[in-house]
């Protein structure tokens, strides 16, 4: 069977007309980014119309397609062919079985049943495939158990079966099922191996006849370049006083070339930056999802039953109403605009062509930089050859900069020693990219390593602390404090407003080194919603979560420094919420005003008041409750007496006595209710009333 025609415009853009030569492109640069991606430009010199032959990884296409630019600085740009994707379900759209199906040969021929089949082997045998089914058979050794597969077959003779791991061979005697299963295996043979696709880049001559430079570039994923540093430093302490040590700096580009393809004298250069990459599939065709209409059968008449109607005198005036409504107009844009005719690229205006890179011949060995509004361009001077699969390392940087050695105290980082750290600040006139720094100290008149650090992004004129060792000659204690501060007090719409300032405090107490002294770097913790109060200096360092405090320590001296945060908050108290103990509490704050602690005392008077005559409540409500039970016990002990008996006779007494009381209490509980009712009032008053 013959394999479908997948995309016939795709093969007709790849045909290439006798007139038009195919010329293949160069790789003549070469971009890397920190953003994950590649930029690859190819070159070719081509006269009239050309036919430019390009090939690109099949994992490149969906980035190919969607950045890809061609430059023709003379003549016009054409059409971009590539043979089309033909997924592997294409190739099984037209077979009866599917790609899963040629798993096992079981699946096979459950999926051709009915075709006929030919066996070898100690039972030959033809027929057509009628089932396949599994048996679970215990092994030999009765160990465990094994699948087998019964293939029972519609024979001449009638219905014979055979296991399909014992027979000697197997084949389908019809050729076109042959033919399927070949055309079958030999797409997913096809598939397995198109790991690389050629582009087809029509440059059009425009009439031009002289001879000219076409340029196609597109970006692609590419490993990630990185950048570490080398920075050797002079001998502690043979600086010259009151003179800035210098510190000779050297950078490096990691990179790897897993392009596909060789790189032979292409012009190379490497980006940091941090941009937007993005990815699409374009390379796989997608299909419109599309609604499915129910094919209509005439079927079975089925009355419903009958829910009843509405007289038509009643919607006869809606339906006219709407039949006579005027309907909105079709805008005249809608109905009178014509489709817009678009013409071929090829016939439009070319699109400028790009610059070509003119770098400035750079003599030394280091990449010439230059920064951009977004990220910054190292390129190395001289043509550049990588293997596909190999490492190169570029050198990005080589020159002096400007460091200073401080002490740098980060508590989480070490909590009792500060890190030996250098300052470093760039002016190379180009931002540095991240990465490992290596610093190298002369002892001895001989390099010597003395730990690594990582630098973050250095732009120009800005400098970055860089920790490389523990500074175990400097020993750090750290104690805290917190305190709060009553700054202000008032009572407005019967609350009390308190503005309080929570205050934390550290000290750090430093023990000098016997061998120099240090310049202490504390990073002292950043709080929010905090403000630093102390030390007072005008000017303090601060990063997104520490404050950089400096501090001068002498050889073998004992310093401290103290360094305060204060956060302002207030609190809201309901006078009314409080109790008289509560009050008489918040009176005693030696804080508040005088004015204010005196309103509060008389106001806890006021309250003890209301509460005193709610304990009087409380009490009358007790009592009741308890002649109510008393009654009730005198009424039962009432019914078991004889009539006319003393003892009833006494008891009625009591029983009278206990309803006198219950009255009493109940003008009592009253009176006990309207005094507490009048003195909340009064407390309320007091309270709405009271401003200071």
């Amino acid at each position: 069977m013959n394999r479908p025609v997948l995309l016939a415009s795709a093969a007709a853009l790849l045909t290439v007309t006798p007139a038009m030569a195919q010329d293949a492109l160069v790789l003549k640069r070469v971009t890397l980014s920190t953003g994950g991606v590649g930029s690859f430009e190819y070159e070719a010199r081509v006269t009239g119309d050309a036919t430019l032959s390009l090939e690109v990884r099949r994992d490149q296409v969906d980035d190919v397609l969607k950045s890809i630019v061609v430059y023709d600085d003379q003549g016009g740009v054409g059409t971009i062919g590539l043979p089309g994707a033909e997924p592997l379900d294409t190739a099984f759209r037209e077979l009866p079985f599917s790609s899963g199906d040629l798993g096992s040969p079981a699946a096979l021929l459950t999926a051709l049943k009915g075709a006929e089949v030919e066996t070898d082997g100690a039972r030959a045998l033809t027929g057509r495939v009628l089932s396949v089914t599994e048996d679970i058979v215990q092994t030999a050794n009765g160990a465990g158990t094994t699948t087998r597969h019964r293939v029972s077959l519609m024979t001449a003779d009638g219905i014979r079966q055979l296991i399909l791991e014992d027979a000697d061979g197997l084949r389908f005697t019809d050729p076109r099922v042959r033919a399927q299963v070949d055309a079958a295996l030999s797409a997913i043979a096809d598939n397995a191996r198109r790991e690389r696709r050629r582009l087809s880049v029509r440059s059009l001559g425009n009439g031009a006849k002289a001879e000219r430079t076409v340029r196609v570039a597109f970006v692609a994923a590419a490993p990630l370049w990185k950048a570490t540093y080398r920075l050797s430093l002079p001998a502690a302490g043979s600086a010259t006083s009151g003179q800035p040590s210098v510190g000779a700096l050297q950078g490096w580009a990691v990179l790897e070339n897993l392009s596909g393809e060789d790189w032979r004298d292409v012009d190379l250069s490497v980006v940091s930056g941090n941009p937007v990459t993005l990815r699409q599939a374009l390379y796989t065709p997608y299909f419109v999802e599309r609604p499915e209409v129910p094919v209509e059968v005439l079927g079975r008449v089925l009355p419903t039953s009958d829910e009843g109607g509405v007289a038509l005198a009643q919607t006869r005036g809606v339906a006219m109403a709407e039949a006579t409504a005027p309907r909105p107009a079709m805008a005249p844009a809608a109905m009178a605009a014509p489709m817009a005719k678009s013409a071929p690229y090829a016939d439009a205006a070319p699109p400028p062509p790009a610059p070509t890179p003119q770098a400035a011949a750079v003599h030394s060995a280091e990449a010439s930089a230059a920064d951009t509004s977004t990220q910054v361009l190292f390129r190395y001077p001289q043509p550049v050859s990588l293997a596909n699969g190999g490492t190169l390392m570029m050198p990005i940087i080589a020159r002096a900069l400007p460091t200073e050695r401080i002490a740098l105290y980060q508590p989480n980082t070490q909590p009792r020693h500060p890190l030996a750290a250098l300052r470093l600040r760039n002016d190379s006139g180009t931002a540095l990219p991240p990465g490992l720094l290596t610093f190298y100290e002369t002892v001895n008149n001989a390099p010597t390593h003395v730990g690594d650090a990582r630098m973050a992004t250095l732009p120009v004129g800005e400098s970055r602390l860089l920790s490389f060792a523990v500074d175990q000659a400097v020993t750090i204690d750290r104690a805290e404090q917190p305190s709060r501060r009553l700054t202000r007090a008032n009572i407005a719409d019967g609350a009390l407003l308190l503005t309080v300032s929570d205050r934390q405090s550290t000290t750090y107490t430093v023990a000098g080194a016997r061998d120099g002294d240090r310049n202490l770097v504390i990073e002292h913790p950043r709080r929010p919603g905090w403000t630093l109060v102390d030390p007072k200096e005008p000017t303090v360092e601060a990063t997104a979560n520490a404050y950089r405090l400096a501090l001068p320590v002498p050889a073998g001296k004992t310093v401290t420094l103290t360094a305060s945060l204060e956060r302002p908050r207030q609190e809201r108290i309901l006078l009314t919420d409080l109790s008289a103990d509560q009050l008489t509490i918040q009176a005693a704050s030696q804080e508040l005003p005088a004015a204010l602690r005196d309103a509060l005392l008389t106001l806890a008077s006021l309250r003890a008041a209301v509460a005193e005559k709610e304990r009087r409540i409380a009490d009358i409500e007790r009592e009741q409750r308890e002649r109510v039970t008393e009654q009730e016990r005198l009424r039962a002990n009432l019914a078991a007496l004889p009539v006319g008996s003393d003892l009833h006779k006494r008891t009625l007494a009591k029983m009278g006595d206990a309803e006198t009381r219950l009255d009493t209490l109940s003008r009592d509980l009253a009176a006990a209710r309207a005094e507490t009712e009048t003195a909340r009032a009064s407390l309320r008053e007091r309270i709405r009333g009271l401003t200071l």
